[in-house]
């Protein structure tokens, strides 16, 4: 028990250095965006659709973390390792519960606490909000599994689907907890030989099953109608492209320890690049340590099926939802799809060291593993130290701390909405990628407008820098050589372009004379009309328009206003870098 503990603390530890040397990566700035922006029980918010996934928990613990401390990443530092926590303890109940108090129970233990497969996830803030509650939900609800079936005391089974409830709150992969419960119970009354094990799991097991039954139908109504399921047609080429380098450079190696080499090109994750020669070994290793096992252990065969079947089958959805002809097959490689593996393979060890041995079977002594589990540490912390230099590395973190120190000195004159640099969030993740939607957890009120009177935006380094528009196209010279276009009213009036504009994002500069003080509409031919603020006089107005068309629509809202709009360019707003 003192060495289990310690273990999770040691554990603990290195994450605290692994999470505290990450900061905010990709879909977390969106998942704190929306947090930002909308009430903590909106269903914009928690039955929003993230990419496939439906996750009302996750995002309800974004908007807490969101309002005590907007876009500071000590908070979520504390959250993962809190969460971590939870899941170690889980693990730990769930090797106790299958081997017993004994110092064999440490071996499993050892392996999910420190095994590279659930490192990438937890680094990760979002990915860490669906690998650790399954975690947690998968190794606790094996343990009520297994003690139901024992005692069938029906606490075990109220534990359980209320616990399987909170996982898939955070994640869809939970709705596969109950089958691998189940599984691993008829595994620990197979190898203790107990005749009929499926059908006593079955029968003593019947209120967690049946409740789990429930409560994956109910969540399923939900999530069918909350996500849109694609219809995209995956080439088997495309699918097959991905499983080989997930297995023989990712799975394999980490559980060894490895993968020991990471290679990242920005602004992806980092990925397991294990030299060949190292992959080859893994492998030599793996299947020596389970022709052994086979030998050495009573009707463990059905258990190294189980281990092998769900880190092969576990591939199988990811490569259905990620693969196409513009998917890298490093993706798979990055080992966060596959955190929840290490919780599976430590319950299968678990239960192959509960078998019965062989006759005459020569087992290894107390040093030997010992020294075995100390060479699999350093493995690990190899793998561990590698992925944080290489994740470490982040372009996030000094723009939105440049931003932050910017925002204290502001002016109160607002910005146009443009997109946050490529190596932040790059446009595949449009609109999410707009700053107005980035920075809204510390955006002041009226930070970003449709209209401007002076044209500024964010560069790269998070620096409010002056900018000018491109003359792309131009309002073409009017016909009063003393007002250009007279734009009395109401209607609004169309001023031509030197050419068309496609389909876009673009900054008009409206320069114009006004009888008063009002507001005035702005729009291209064919989009959306933005609502500008009017001052009398000679002025210029920097609009943000979305369309297309060869004219500029410009047209006074407020009654008696007289409006002469000049020439001025409409294109894309830019900076001296």
């Amino acid at each position: 028990m003192v060495a289990a503990f310690a273990a999770i603390v040691a554990q603990l530890l290195v994450r605290w250095w692994v999470a505290g040397s990450g900061y905010f990566y990709w879909d977390d700035l969106i998942l704190f965006s929306r947090a930002a922006r909308y009430p903590l029980l909106s269903e914009d918010l928690l039955l929003f659709d993230h990419d496939g996934h439906l996750m009302p928990m996750a995002f309800g613990l974004t908007k807490v973390v969101t309002e005590v401390a907007p876009l500071r990443w000590a908070l979520p530092v504390a959250v993962l390792l809190a969460m971590q926590a939870a899941a170690s303890l889980a693990v730990l109940r769930m090797v106790f519960v299958l081997v017993g108090v004994r110092r064999t129970a440490l071996i499993p233990l050892v392996f999910y606490l420190f095994a590279p497969l659930s490192l990438t996830a937890f680094a990760w803030w979002s990915a860490a909000l669906n690998a650790l509650p399954l975690q947690f939900a998968l190794a606790w609800v094996i343990g009520d599994a297994v003690l139901l079936v024992r005692t069938r005391r029906v606490r075990h089974a109220i534990s359980g689907v209320a616990v399987l409830v909170f996982a898939l709150l955070f994640f869809e992969k939970a709705v596969l907890v109950p089958v691998v419960a189940f599984a691993v119970a008829v595994l620990v009354f197979h190898v203790g030989r107990r005749e009929r094990p499926v059908r006593t799991v079955a029968r003593r097991g019947a209120p967690l099953w049946i409740g789990s039954g429930i409560a994956v139908a109910c969540w399923a109504g939900a999530y069918l109608t909350a996500v849109e399921i694609s219809g995209a047609h995956h080439s088997v080429g495309d699918v097959r492209g991905l499983l080989p380098g997930a297995t023989s450079y990712g799975l394999v190696p980490a559980l060894l320890g490895g993968p020991w080499v990471w290679e990242r090109w920005l602004p992806s994750t980092p990925w397991a690049d294990p030299p060949r020669w190292a992959m080859v070994l893994s492998w030599a290793v793996v299947i020596a340590a389970a022709a052994w096992a086979v030998r050495a252990r009573r009707r463990v065969v059905p258990v190294l099926i189980l281990a092998v079947g769900y880190v092969l089958l576990a591939q199988l959805p990811v490569a259905l939802a990620r693969s196409g002809p513009n998917t890298a097959g490093e993706l798979m490689q990055s080992l966060r799809y596959f955190a929840d593996a290490a919780v599976v393979v430590a319950a299968a060890m678990a239960i192959l060291a509960r078998a019965r041995p062989r006759p005459r079977t020569v087992t290894p002594g107390a040093r030997v593993a010992v020294a075995l589990t100390a060479l699999f540490l350093v493995s690990c912390l190899i793998s561990t130290v590698t992925f944080v230099r290489s994740w470490r590395v982040t372009p996030t973190e000094g723009y939105l701390n440049t931003v932050r120190a910017e925002l204290e000195h502001w002016d109160g004159v607002p910005l146009l909405d443009q997109e946050v640099p490529w190596n932040v969030l790059n446009p595949t993740a449009y609109p999410d990628n707009l700053a107005a939607r980035v920075l809204a957890p510390v955006a002041p009120p009226g930070l970003f407008a449709e209209s401007t009177t002076r044209l500024r935006m964010i560069a790269d380094s998070g620096r409010f820098v002056d900018a000018v528009v491109w003359w792309n196209r131009s309002v073409l010279p009017g016909p009063d050589p003393d007002c250009g276009y007279r734009v009395p009213g109401p209607q609004p009036a169309s001023l031509p372009l030197d050419g068309p504009m496609l389909e876009h994002e673009w900054t008009a500069q409206i320069n114009y004379l006004a009888s008063g003080e009002g507001r005035m509409t702005v729009s291209l031919e064919y989009g959306r009309v933005v609502t500008v603020p009017v001052r009398p006089g000679l002025n210029t107005v920097f609009v943000r328009v979305i369309g297309s068309g060869s004219a500029l629509r410009v047209g006074p809202v407020t009654p008696g206003l007289d409006l002469c709009v000049g020439v001025g360019p409409v294109g894309v707003a830019s900076y001296d870098f």
